[in-house]
């Protein structure tokens, strides 16, 4: 009996994961997808449908990124700007630490946008979200779909649709020119 009740448990594991896999191919803008924030909540990102444009980051321990987002937050969110964090480990060990310890960093540079759990945003374990943007006619990326580095950013409008992907090597001053039309 216990074989068969690990044997149903599995079966019902997988039966999630391929549902989880599918709907990402199927979504039609990012409202369709949830995330566990940066304190275990799961959040839906419909939550984020008043507010006017998303931007969706990979951060890593870099003080300049930190704090020039942390800027523009606080210049635009009256404005209806989200910004939204997505620490990822997958480069070079730049976010290694905890989600506590992500989050007091952030803090340090006084980060008031929403930031979420740790994901992967490359390979078959990628979070939904992040394959679909990759998957997007605006989200392609130069080289590839791949996210190359922390700090690949993504610019999102109202309908919750990809407007354009920036290079990690982008400067979030590049992004903030861009934000009028969306504001």
């Amino acid at each position: 009996m216990r074989l068969l009740s690990s044997a149903v448990l599995f079966s019902v594991v997988l039966q999630a994961m391929a549902a989880q896999l599918e709907d990402w191919q199927t979504a039609t803008s990012i409202y369709d997808f949830s995330a566990i924030d940066i304190d275990g909540n799961e959040v839906s990102l419909d939550k984020y449908r008043s507010v006017n444009p998303h931007k969706e980051n990979i951060y890593c321990k870099t003080p300049i990124n930190y704090s020039q987002f942390a800027e523009m937050h606080a210049k635009y969110a009256e404005k209806g700007l989200a910004i939204l964090a997505f620490p990822s480990n997958q480069f070079g060990n730049q976010e290694p630490g905890s989600s506590a310890q992500i989050k007091e960093f952030a803090k340090s540079y006084n980060a008031q946008f929403d930031m979420f759990g740790k994901i992967d945003v490359n390979g078959a374990d990628a979070h939904p979200l992040w394959k679909w943007l990759k998957s997007q006619p605006n989200g392609k990326g130069f080289l590839g779909n791949g996210i190359k580095w922390n700090f690949t950013k993504f610019l999102i409008n109202r309908e919750g649709q990809v407007m354009k992907r920036y290079s990690p090597m982008s400067d979030p001053s590049v992004v903030e020119k861009d934000l009028p039309k969306y504001l």
